[in-house]
This record gives C-alpha cells, sequence and structure tokens, in this order.
C-alpha cells in the first residue's frame, strides 16, 4: 500500500513540482493551499507525513501544527521562506519533526521525507506492542520507562513513573488514596496523604498543559483521583 502524504502550501508551482517527485517516488500524495482545508484534510483521513509551511492564507502553519499536535503523532515537515533561527526553534518546540527553509533541493527534500516516514514506522511498530502505553498526548514506554508528550522526553522520577503507569493503565477507573499507596508503594497504607498529594502534583507539572486544571489525573473530590479527562 502507498504511503501517503498531505502537503499545505500555498505556492501552487512547488506544490505541483513535490507533488510529481514525491508521486515519482510512489508516494499518494494531496495537497491542500490554505491552513484551514489542509487541517480538515489532515484530521478526516489516514497520512503518515504532513509537509506543512509556515505562511498560509487563513490559518498559519503554527496553528494548524498545533491542532494537529492535540491528537496525533504524525510527522510533520515544515516548510519556511524565512531564514530564521527563531522560526526553526518555535516549530520544533511546537511539535514539528523537521524544518526546510526554502529554497531547497528535491534531493535534500525527498531524503527527509524518507527519513521521517522511516522513523514513523518504528514508532508505530514500538507503540502498537504490549510494551507502550499511549493516551492523548502521552506516550509511555514500559520497557524503557520513558514517558514522551508529542514526542518530547519528560523527565520523571522511578515513583512518578510508576504513579503514571498504574493511572493510564487503569485509566477512568476512581482509586482512593489507600488503594494508590497499596498499588504504587507496594506497601501498607498508613493515612499518608501528604506523599500521594506531593507526588500527584509533582507529575501534573510535569505532563500538564496547566497543572491547575489538569486533564490527565483528575481529583474525584471526597474519594481519590482517577486518569481521564479530556486526553484524546
Amino acid at each position: 500500500m502507498k504511503q501517503k502524504i498531505l502537503i499545505i502550501d500555498d505556492d501552487m508551482d512547488l506544490c505541483r513540482l513535490l507533488r510529481n517527485n514525491l508521486e515519482q517516488e510512489g508516494y499518494y500524495v494531496c495537497v491542500c493551499h490554505d491552513g484551514i482545508t489542509g487541517l480538515k484534510e489532515a484530521k478526516s483521513s489516514d497520512y503518515q507525513l504532513v509537509v506543512l509551511d509556515i505562511m498560509l492564507p487563513l490559518k498559519n502553519g503554527y496553528e494548524v501544527l498545533r491542532e494537529i499536535r492535540e491528537d496525533s503523532f504524525i510527522p510533520i515537515l515544515m516548510l519556511t521562506a524565512k531564514d530564521s533561527e527563531g522560526d526553526k526553534v518555535s516549530g520544533l518546540r511546537m511539535g514539528a519533526d523537521d524544518y526546510l527553509t526554502k529554497p531547497f533541493s528535491n534531493s535534500e527534500f525527498l531524503a527527509r521525507v524518507s527519513s521521517l516516514l522511516r522513523r514513523y514506522t518504528v514508532f508505530n511498530a514500538a507503540n502498537n506492542s504490549d510494551n507502550n502505553v499511549i493516551i492523548g498526548r502521552l506516550s509511555i514506554d514500559k520497557s524503557g520507562r520513558e514517558v514522551r508528550k508529542d514526542n518530547f522526553l519528560i523527565d520523571l522520577t522511578a515513583k512518578e513513573f510508576d504513579l503514571l503507569l498504574f493511572f493510564a493503565e487503569n485509566k477512568g477507573q476512581v482509586f482512593t488514596k489507600r488503594q494508590i499507596y497499596h498499588a504504587v508503594w507496594n506497601d501498607e497504607y498508613a493515612f499518608d496523604d501528604n506523599n500521594i498529594m506531593v507526588h500527584i502534583r509533582r507529575l501534573r507539572k510535569k505532563i500538564e498543559d496547566d497543572p491547575e486544571n489538569p486533564k490527565y489525573i483528575l481529583t474525584v473530590w471526597g474519594v481519590g483521583y482517577k486518569f481521564g479527562g479530556d486526553t484524546e
């Protein structure tokens, strides 16, 4: 089956060139010329790569990137006419996987595309194994004991990792502090609420966009905690 690539760029001549080159390599290619149409297409079909320009009509590339990253790990190669280090850093921090500054050669473009698709294939194979838990924008590698959000590694302590994994593997289930302590600390609960609360507070700071309004680790007042909410 052909791998599917979506190009979102308002430069029609460039799009025509890139499409022809990619199709000659055996890829299926779809082209959109504005941010709104491109975002809708990215979310409505199963693509393996998005080639995304920054300067787009209706919705710029940064906005498109942010909305794609809300629920997808698909590789994104960003294009721009600006030779600016700031643009590159901004795109990468927001979740872009690679970056090309116009003008660029066809050979370099195809090499970047091939590399991203190869990495995505390996990443998907790993994610489909029993060693990984994927919830929303979080990816938990159980065997490697690593957690990533939008492909960025999050530095967790051993106990924070154990706590997060426990919640993630029991998404939606409400646990009392006693149950959490038994499962994660593997010890008798000594009414040490502060220990649990401190770890949850630290974990929220690391995985939540807004720790004061968490979407992953939710408080169930009068009962305990659960993993759920708007994580998709």
